[in-house]
């Protein structure tokens, strides 16, 4: 052995493949050992190796094959091959879908094996009530909420807990806890405790894998596919000229009477008396957290209880199918006695082509009908367009509204019908949509004619403020300059009012402390408190007084005429779009808004800006770590890349991005460690790259994009929360995080501060909004890898285990 080279050895091991019939090196027993110690193919190398030997003795020597050593086809061959090498592999780490995808597989074959004559029988003893199921839903939470596999999965008994809801003896009420606010007004949230919360995501997973195949395109929200984004490239691709829309929003809170019409929906698929059971005694325990309205789904809030979302889609599902009928009266039977020009044509048959080709509205040998209808429902939201008259649209709307309270007993508000063309959008899923006619050379003329408008009229404002302000400014240097004259004997006059109120002055008073007291009197005389600026009071109360009247006003005119023509859509840009030629080409597009403004507010809200819209420090984040509070400014940067990429205003996202947030995070962290802002973007510029400025931010969107890729599943609209750091955990004490299944120790309690009070329907801000009231100012043991987590939107609220053995309100 120690006389073989590595040339020998290398020719050695590819020996079998060239079928020698001498052994001119080494004996076959060596021959295999060397191969089982070098080569990476072992038992299938060895099989291949002997048949081709023993084959080629056989053949010359007239030698027997040894037993056990068959002949291999060459596709036994190969499959060997790839077996043994798939198993010497590294296996690389599953992503966090794939390990939600492996566990959902192995309940739902428990499930289709209870799928009898049409329906699913006893899931709940033979499917909820195994052990097995139990465990999978445990990790399933558990990979919702980032934990490591490696990490301590708790002692929770799953054969116990299957066996209690097996004999019925499983008692829902004590296993909830309840929250509650202070003072006169209390607000009370009914959460279940860990082992209520594996029954309920067990019970989820399992009417996800009935109900969810049934599911209508039209719906979205609440699983995966299936979320915001889909639901706007919906109505952006799929929704064809459209001339009116509207939108719905469902209120109820669920009571007897919707939950026996949830119950007898589901009958249709399930024969299990026994998980209908289970499901009203939550219900009557108040731990189902089931709420049509009141806040938005589908973002992490911790009042959106387990089983709202698919229960809300089974429930709602009834609405779409209906839907689904009316569509076809509307466009069919409302149109069948209508004859086109090219003689009689079957909208029926039409209406059929379409659906079947999945409505698509560039299919060559489909007839546009003279109306069309749409709709689009994220959870109980719902948006309507219709293709045709107003008269159609009303009632449209007034049959909608009929069904969902009658039918399905919800209460039911909504926006007014309005035109497609206006200059208004109408409000869904927290963006403003519109419709905006491009491509006539006419009309860019009118859009480009406004854009310059625009433009000069915030140039000749600019020049006004800045001319305004140095008069105010000369005026107060002349002030100073008289009462210093007043002070030197030959200058001062004796009837000068100076020289009058002179008696006034205390004796010792300097000059600049007695100029200020007269300003001050000044000021009490003109009533400029409300006045938000210096700059305004010596515009408004100084400078602008002292101008002509007639140059005051014809500027002030000509301000009011520019604002007029840019916010409002001019007649003419109406008449444009009514007198385009057909052979004129123009396209009416369909436009995805962010509300920018929204968003500046919410910003100044969480005292990121100032009133003036400038970036300000972040008092409440100072305690935190400077890794903690780049986390927290970059989940918000990260929300808005997310989010926002396809809105079509994304450029002022951009400078939002790179004005304010970067420059409130520098503030912050400049105010934490008490240094100017140019050493804190040196000392922290790699951590800072992850808050891109404007030239960064398309980099930054396309590794958000990869990085979507790598972690297929996350909680993408679950909203920022605002958390302070309340203490740090003494060596002496013990605290665990509170996250769901995370065992690993909380160096830090963090104080909850909800800051958004909004109802629904909200518009999306990246931040959390209606965060239930009894939380606010709650206290929470985070570890660093959750805290992460947690802003960056890895988790949600919903991850965290409000318990009353770990929480505390101050």
């Amino acid at each position: 052995m120690t006389m073989l080279n590595g040339s020998r050895l290398s020719s050695l091991l590819l020996f079998p493949f060239f079928r020698c019939t001498s052994h001119e090196w080494l004996s076959s027993t060596l021959y295999l050992q060397l191969c089982y110690q070098f080569h990476p193919y072992g038992k299938a190398f060895e099989r291949n190796w002997a048949y081709d030997t023993y084959s080629t003795w056989q053949g010359i020597n007239g030698k027997v094959i040894p037993t056990g050593v068959t002949k291999m086809s060459l596709a036994e061959t190969l499959a060997s091959v790839v077996i043994e090498s798939s198993t010497n592999e590294d296996k690389k780490p599953q992503t966090r879908m794939q390990q939600r995808r492996s566990f959902e597989l192995c309940i739902k074959k428990r499930v289709k094996e209870q799928y009898v004559n049409g329906k699913f029988h006893e899931l709940m003893m033979n499917v909820v009530a195994n052990p097995k199921t139990l465990e999978d839903a445990y990790n399933f939470i558990r990979v919702d909420s980032n934990v490591d596999e490696s990490s301590p999965d708790g002692s929770m008994s799953f054969e116990s807990l299957a066996e209690e809801l097996s004999n019925g003896s499983f008692d829902i009420k004590a296993n909830t806890f309840l929250v509650s606010t202070r003072g006169s007004r209390k607000e009370s949230l009914v959460l279940p405790n860990a082992r209520l919360k594996v029954v309920q995501e067990a019970l989820r997973i399992v009417m996800e894998i009935v109900f969810k195949p049934h599911f209508s395109k039209i719906s979205h929200g609440g699983r995966n596919g299936r979320g915001h984004s889909s639901a706007l490239k919906y109505i952006r691709q799929e929704i064809s000229n459209p001339d009116w829309w509207f939108t719905l929003h469902l209120n109820k809170k669920v009571d007897d009477q919707v939950l026996d019409r949830l119950i007898l929906a589901m009958e249709d698929k399930i024969d299990d008396p026994f998980l209908y059971s289970i499901i009203r005694r939550m219900f009557d325990a108040q731990v189902l957290n089931l709420e049509f309205g009141s806040f938005t789904k589908c973002v992490g809030l911790p009042q959106e209880g387990v089983l709202s979302p698919i229960l809300m889609n089974i429930y709602l599902d009834l609405f779409d199918r209906e839907f689904y009928r009316m569509s076809m009266r509307y466009e069919v039977l409302g149109l069948a006695s209508q004859v086109v020009e090219n003689g009689p044509q079957s909208t029926l048959r039409a209406w059929f082509r379409r659906h079947l080709k999945g409505g698509n509205r560039n299919s060559v040998d489909e007839e546009k009908p003279a109306l069309r209808i749409y709709a689009c429902r994220f959870m109980d939201e719902i948006f309507f367009a219709v293709g045709g008259s107003k008269d159609a649209a009303f009632a449209l709307r007034s049959e909608v509204q009929t069904y969902l309270r009658e039918f399905l007993h919800l209460d039911v508000d909504g926006t007014e019908v309005i035109p497609c063309n206006g200059a208004r959008g109408v409000r869904f899923l927290g963006i403003l949509i519109k419709r905006t006619i491009t491509g006539s050379p006419r009309v860019k003329a009118v859009h480009k004619m406004k854009e310059k408008v625009k433009l000069f009229a915030e140039h000749k404002q600019q020049i006004w403020q800045e001319g305004m302000v140095r008069i105010g400014k000369k005026w107060l240097a002349h002030g100073l300059r008289k009462v210093k004259e007043s002070e030197i004997k030959h200058l001062a006059g004796s009837s000068s009012l100076l020289s009058g109120i002179s008696s006034y002055r205390k004796k010792g008073m300097e000059t600049d402390h007695w100029y200020k007291q007269l300003v001050k009197i000044w000021m009490q005389g003109t009533s400029v408190k409300a006045t938000p600026s210096e700059d305004l009071i010596l515009v408004r109360c100084i400078a602008e007084p002292a101008l002509p009247l007639g140059l005051r006003d014809s500027f002030y005119k000509f301000q009011k005429c520019a604002e007029q023509y840019i916010i409002s859509e001019t007649e003419a840009l109406r008449s444009l779009h009514h007198s385009c030629s057909s052979s004129e080409q123009f396209d009416v597009i369909t436009k995805v808004l962010a509300p920018v403004n929204v968003i500046k507010k919410r910003l100044f809200r969480y005292g990121l800006t100032n009133a003036e819209g400038y970036a300000r420090p972040s008092s409440l984040l100072i305690l935190q770590d400077s890794s903690q509070i780049i986390d927290w400014f970059s989940g918000i940067v990260c929300r808005w890349l997310r989010w926002y990429r396809d809105c079509d205003n994304f450029e002022e996202v951009k400078l939002i991005i790179s004005d304010q947030v970067r420059k409130s995070c520098i503030r912050t962290l400049a105010l934490k460690f008490r240094i100017h802002e140019t050493e804190i973007e040196k000392r922290f510029y790699s951590e800072l790259s992850r808050i891109p400025s404007t030239h960064d931010v398309e980099d930054e969107m396309m590794k958000e994009m990869d990085s979507l890729a790598l972690h297929d599943y996350m909680v993408s609209y679950s909203g920022l929360i605002l958390l302070s750091l309340a203490r740090i955990i003494s060596p002496s004490q013990h605290c665990n995080c509170f996250i769901f299944g995370c065992s690993a120790p909380a160096p830090c309690v963090y104080k909850i501060h909800v800051m958004e009070r909004q109802r629904f329907p909200g518009w999306k801000t990246g931040f959390s909004g209606c965060i239930h009231p009894s939380l606010n100012k709650r206290e929470i043991g985070l570890c660093e890898h959750h805290l992460k987590d947690l802003s960056l939107s890895y988790i949600s609220l919903q991850s965290i285990y409000f318990g009353s053995g770990k929480g505390t309100q101050v």
